[in-house]
């Protein structure tokens, strides 16, 4: 068992989520539903608590009910190796959902994720602050991150 688990405050579509999710990522199955009782507060028979892992991250969601929201403040990074990659996760992700600045995206139910190409933390980080610097002019003129646009900044003279 992970030691850290990520809890999401729903307000009711807590399975909807994570039936979502676990259709987005690769390797993501659903691991169990606990349904409300005679006890609730919920309804009888609606979800409780749904637990999910996504490409091996456990994560569990809650239908609480309105009392709280997401926000940009706690994020999900999806680190990804290609633009196909890419593309795939801020296409599904962002469905329903809206898009921002360098490489954030809120999906249809609020949560904010950032679709990472790992190259663009390599190319900030690069020892070089000129070009580390045009990769990130470059960035923050974007809302998805297009690798080969990154790459010109970079090799630029």
């Amino acid at each position: 068992m992970q030691k850290i688990t990520p809890f999401l405050w729903f307000d009711h579509q807590a399975e909807e989520a994570m039936n979502f999710y676990v259709s987005v990522f690769k390797n993501s199955k659903v691991l169990s539903i606990n349904r409300y009782g005679d006890a609730g507060p919920g309804p009888k028979g609606s979800v409780m608590t749904a637990s999910f892992e996504l490409d091996g991250q456990v994560f569990t969601a809650l239908n609480g009910g309105p009392m709280y929201n997401f926000s940009p403040a706690i994020s999900f990074v999806v680190h990804c190796e290609t633009q196909a990659e890419v593309d795939h996760y801020w296409e599904k992700l962002s469905e329903g959902g809206k898009t921002n600045q360098c490489a954030w995206l809120d999906d249809q139910f609020g949560v904010t994720w950032q679709i990472v190409p790992n190259v663009l933390l390599e190319l900030i980080g690069d020892p070089d602050p000129v070009k580390a610097g045009r990769v990130m002019q470059a960035m923050m003129q974007m809302t998805k991150i297009d690798i080969a646009t990154l790459i010109r900044a970079y090799e630029q003279s």
